[in-house]
């Protein structure tokens, strides 16, 4: 039987994050701003031709589960795995991140600062509207952040997750995202995130909290050549 994991991307896009996608027919994209993130109805046979019209030459994408053939006028530019990990234990007994800032927009500069230097994941300057994000920062430098991005149904993906190379080993991401799954899991949601293959280091932490592995997905970075 399929779960909306196996396809959350076009679960999200065709459905609560609808107004912040484009395209059109079985093939969708979060809108010029957001996460560069592609979903298409059916992963085994997309939809390339809906996204002509909402799409640029030399725009990259990243795809999640499709690993079919590269149809004209497209080419792959990066290639691996990554897993996707549910929330599989009791919610926190308290919130580790009292402290954390709230991310408004005002802080999408610094997000996007942080992000472009530390590589959590896509992320654009518009990608803190997905969701509520929480960071820590020394003076006006946002040191750690983590937020929410992906959602269908019940389920409610914590994304972004970093910390500056200066400040790591302070357990500000940890701390993150459990304030992220308490609050979630109050809200009646099943916490998941996506991590790539060859970051073991951050899977084994995640399994420490709580999460455990679903499964593991094909994701590709993608452009109109």
């Amino acid at each position: 039987m399929k779960h909306l994991l196996d396809n959350i991307t076009w679960h999200t896009l065709s459905g609560p994050h609808a107004k912040f996608a484009a395209g059109t027919g079985d093939a969708r994209r979060y809108a010029v701003g957001f996460s560069p993130i592609l979903g298409f109805a059916d992963q085994a046979r997309p939809d390339f031709g809906s996204l002509v019209s909402c799409s640029e030459p030399g725009e990259q994408f990243y795809t999640d589960g499709w690993s079919g053939a590269v149809p004209a006028g497209w080419q792959i530019d990066a290639e691996s795995t990554m897993f996707k990990m549910v929330w599989n234990a009791p919610p926190p007994n308290h919130d580790p991140a009292a402290d954390a800032v709230p991310l408004e927009l005002e802080h999408a500069p610094q997000a996007v600062a942080l992000a472009t230097l530390t590589r959590p994941g896509p992320f654009g300057p518009r990608t803190i509207e997905l969701g509520e994000y929480f960071g820590y920062f020394e003076g006006d430098r946002l040191v750690a952040m983590a937020g929410e991005r992906m959602c269908a149904a019940d389920l409610h993906e914590i994304s972004g997750v970093c910390t500056h190379p200066d400040r790591q080993g302070r357990g500000y991401a940890k701390r993150l995202m459990l304030k992220l799954v308490l609050r979630q899991m109050a809200r009646g949601k099943t916490p998941f995130l996506h991590v790539m293959r060859d970051n073991s280091g951050a899977r084994a932490l995640y399994e420490r909290m709580g999460f455990r592995n679903y499964r593991e997905s094909v994701v590709r970075v993608i452009e109109r050549s």
